[in-house]
């Protein structure tokens, strides 16, 4: 079975690797089929014949987990894409600070949403205020039609008196 791994190059702490294809069989330095590249871990440098890789991925050869990292994580040219994780380790004062700030951040969301819900509520309120005055001043004009129509009908009963 044939594999795509690292062989090692370099001196002692020095480390500098080749990206060959070799039987799975034979030792990290034999005589590789193909060499597609070197890698240097410590200055994060690579370059790496990206389309032949994939061919011999296609052909069956099998890379092992650092190469299948490189490759996936090389550009177009070769180049490796290096993403350095950013942590960040912080004493316990600081982790107790950041997460008072976080939890005041929370609690000062929190109530921001619920004044913005009093808010709406005040602003249904005010209209169902509106509503009900709008209404009552409607029913009353209509009262008090009624009572100006059945003075009318009083006044048309009851003949006035003429002058003579």
């Amino acid at each position: 079975m044939l594999k795509i791994r690292l062989k090692r190059l370099g001196a002692k702490k020095a480390p500098a690797y080749r990206i060959i294809v070799i039987n799975s069989t034979t030792k990290r330095e034999g005589k590789p089929i193909q060499e597609l590249g070197h890698y240097n871990p410590k200055t994060k440098i690579m370059k790496l014949n990206k389309e032949a890789a994939l061919e011999w991925i296609k052909k069956g050869a099998q890379p092992t987990e650092t190469v299948k990292y490189l490759i996936d994580n090389a550009n177009a040219d070769g180049s490796l894409n290096y993403k350095k994780s950013k942590t960040v380790k912080l004493s316990k004062k600081a982790k107790a600070r950041l997460d008072a700030e976080k939890e005041a951040a929370a609690k000062a969301k929190e109530d921001a949403k619920a004044a913005k819900e009093a808010e709406k509520e005040a602003e249904k309120a005010e209209a169902a205020i509106t509503v009900a005055v709008e209404e009552a001043t409607v029913c009353e004009p209509s009262k008090e039609t009624a009572a100006a129509e059945k003075v009318l009908e009083a006044a048309v009963e009851e003949p006035t008196p003429v002058e003579e």
